[in-house]
């Protein structure tokens, strides 16, 4: 089964599922748990793709879509943060249950070395002033993103992509979906 920290958790407080650049790493967990708080069923989500422009001081517009989610929540935050080729964007509520979850990894693991020095610590608070972000310049280089980017909502998350990144990311997606959404039943979707 493939779980990721911020969906899932076992039952038992010892043993822990996290993803570390798209690795799975699980410890003698036999039962698994959703975790986190009873699902809103009227909360925003942030959906849909859009593409937009970055400028040279790495500032970019919030679609209203995804501000309208932002306002829901009431902050005018969003953290984040490096992974694999692109940046994920949360509400400051939703990192939080990823920071705690992150605070209680066994700290002489090397594998939660790993995720604790890419993926958290690349987390950045950036403002949401006038309906933009400012990204910070490393974020930005190590997302490889120029001045035409691509947001993707991902309902608790959002991804920021450079256009050509996300254009062949989307076509690789796109050729394995027949096959990945046979092994969806496994997480009951």
């Amino acid at each position: 089964m493939y779980c990721s920290l911020s969906l899932y958790e076992c039952s038992s407080p010892n043993y822990f599922f996290f993803l570390d650049k798209a690795e799975l790493f699980a410890y003698k967990c036999h039962k698994v748990v959703q975790s986190g708080t009873k699902w809103d069923k009227s909360r925003s989500m942030f959906r849909g793709r859009s593409r937009h422009t970055l400028d040279e001081k790495g500032r970019l517009a919030i679609p209203t879509r995804f501000r309208e989610v932002l306002d829901k929540d009431g902050d005018g935050c969003l953290v984040v943060t490096n992974q694999d080729a692109c940046l994920w964007a949360f509400t400051r509520g939703d990192w939080r249950v990823i920071e705690e979850k992150a605070a209680n990894l066994p700290q002489f693991h090397p594998a939660a070395h790993t995720y604790l020095r890419y993926f958290i610590s690349g987390a950045v608070e950036c403002q949401i002033k006038q309906g933009r972000i400012t990204i910070p310049l490393d974020l930005r280089e190590i997302a490889g993103l120029k001045k035409e980017v691509v947001l993707v909502g991902e309902l608790k998350r959002f991804e920021i992509w450079d256009k050509d990144r996300w254009e062949e990311e989307f076509q690789r997606v796109k050729a394995s979906f027949p096959e990945v959404s046979k092994t969806l039943t496994e997480l009951d979707i």
